[in-house]
């Protein structure tokens, strides 16, 4: 049997990335940044890839859901719920939904989706409920679940497997921000809740905020002006004052207004850390490079 070859989507909310992978082994790489408008980068990717034989492509989809499986295959019928949960990752679904179609029909070969919420499936009650009444059927979710579950199969390499087990923090930072508490190895508590709107602050988007503010600014605005403030307009852009929602930017920028939003970001490292009082301290903390 020859090695599979796979081409790996991740039509993330500020850029696309993509690899080509012949038997598990990455050979070519792709990476367009500083986009939100994805339809270029895909027709350019797509155009680079012509006459490329695959066997599969795998699209890391935001938001799985309240289902458990790492993996579907996208037929008809996944497609449609997929679409069910857009209102949920506003910022991020439509971009990898648009990245399955394009490839759907460019390319006569499985369409599989591996969802970032499935390894937050083993979140316990106490970290999932969210305290509202459970008529409105609200929970979180957690997000970043790719990025942790492969932190999770690299931690016995690095610390070794006993070790691996305890009480250990990682940390995802990008436009998109989180922190996750994992003992062994699962996940037992995450800062992005319902939507990826929420937790830390990140580059356009609040985090957590008081719910008193939404009710407030929807006093004043549409429902479309509010999702677009909420994943567009908050987080290190706001707190900048427009000047970027980029934290390098922000960190080689001298205006006052940039040292602002970086000592707030920063700030917000207590915070994380409470997280570890659950387990009763951490032994690891893991940042990404």
């Amino acid at each position: 049997m020859s090695p599979l070859t796979l081409l790996v989507l991740n039509s993330g909310s500020s850029s696309l990335r993509a690899s080509l992978f012949q038997g598990g082994e990455g050979v070519r790489h792709w990476h367009f940044s500083g986009t939100t408008d994805h339809e270029g980068p895909l027709q350019s990717l797509l155009k680079d890839l012509e006459g490329q034989r695959l066997d599969g492509v795998v699209h890391r989809l935001v938001h799985g859901g309240a289902i458990t499986e790492m993996a579907r295959v996208i037929d008809g019928v996944e497609r449609s719920r997929l679409e069910t949960l857009v209102p949920l990752a506003l910022l991020h679904l439509p971009a990898n939904l648009r990245g399955v179609d394009l490839c759907t029909a460019h390319f006569s070969v499985p369409q599989i989706a591996c969802f970032d919420t499935a390894f937050h499936a083993t979140l316990p009650a106490l970290a999932m409920r969210l305290p509202i009444p459970s008529r409105f059927h609200l929970r979180k979710f957690g997000f970043h679940g790719l990025s942790y579950a492969h932190l999770a199969r690299r931690l016995p390499e690095i610390l070794g497997w006993q070790r691996a087990q305890g009480r250990i923090m990682g940390l995802h930072l990008g436009q998109g921000a989180s922190a996750c508490l994992l003992h062994h190895l699962t996940s037992v508590e995450t800062t992005m809740g319902y939507s990826p709107a929420g937790g830390l602050v990140m580059g356009t988007r609040s985090g957590d905020l008081d719910p008193g503010v939404i009710l407030a600014l929807g006093l004043e605005l549409t429902w479309d002006e509010l999702t677009q403030v909420v994943y567009h307009e908050m987080g290190l852009c706001a707190l900048s004052e427009g000047i970027s929602s980029d934290m390098k930017t922000l960190l080689a920028d001298g205006r006052e207004e940039a040292r602002f939003a970086v000592e707030f970001f920063a700030g917000g490292g207590a915070e994380r850390g409470q997280h570890g009082h659950l387990l009763g301290g951490l032994d690891a903390l893991v940042l990404p490079v």
